[in-house]
């Protein structure tokens, strides 16, 4: 069998929503991938041909235990490129996964046991706070992390990570000094589903759709 990196983009997209919490079903892979739902088609065909996915009744899609092997592969291999794009080239943590997208489908496994060695064993976080493999909202839930938008007012927090598929909303938090690591303070929950936070001495205001991709803990 033929793995493609079509098929890893696909098995990769899955675990990568299904660490999101999604149910994954044909359409939410083609909103995934932004690809059209007679090529998810095709492609949820052949990777059941080849016993890489299963998919039931009701059209949810999960991963078999050969195509979950793939895709831990894959965002390993995502995650080392990261670090190693920051850690070793000093890339800014808002830049490295779209260039991780690229690099990822081209490494070796010798480059990839390298570079391995080189970044340590640890369970280290990726420039953007994010862990490798399969952690989930309820993974993160476990270690006290909330979304942001949870948080009430007069709160302090730490941001621990921000949702790195969404190169936009990347340099957007990064322009109001929003990056893991930052410590934020809760000002205010708005009316118009706004929150209003204190970020180092400005006070900046951030929409509910970009603050439910940053998670972060109190620190009181």
């Amino acid at each position: 069998m033929k793995i493609t990196i079509s098929k890893e983009n696909y098995l990769k997209a899955i675990a990568e929503a299904q660490s999101e919490g999604e149910t994954v079903i044909a359409a939410s892979l083609a909103r995934w991938l932004n690809v059209s739902a007679p090529a998810v088609s095709t492609a949820i065909r052949r990777l059941k041909k080849d016993d890489l996915i299963e998919v039931a009744r009701e059209g949810q899609i999960s991963l078999t235990a050969q195509g979950r092997a793939i895709a831990e592969r894959i965002l390993n291999r995502h995650h080392l490129i990261e670090r190693m794009l920051a850690e070793i080239f000093g890339m800014e943590w808002y830049k490295v996964h779209e260039e991780a997208e690229q690099l990822e489908h081209a490494v070796s496994s010798e480059f990839e046991r390298r570079l391995q060695e080189r970044l340590g064993e640890s369970e280290a976080a990726c420039p953007h706070g994010n862990r490798v493999a399969f952690d989930t909202p309820e993974d993160r839930r476990k270690r006290g992390w909330k979304p942001l938008d949870e948080f009430g007012p007069e709160t302090p927090v730490r941001v621990m990570s921000v949702y790195e598929r969404d190169s936009r909303l990347l340099e957007y938090v990064h322009e109001l000094g929003i990056h893991p690591g930052a410590s934020v303070q809760v000002l205010a929950r708005n009316y118009d589903e706004t929150i209003t936070l204190r970020v180092a001495d400005r006070t900046v205001p951030l929409g509910r759709s970009a603050a439910v991709r940053i998670w972060a803990c109190d620190v009181n």
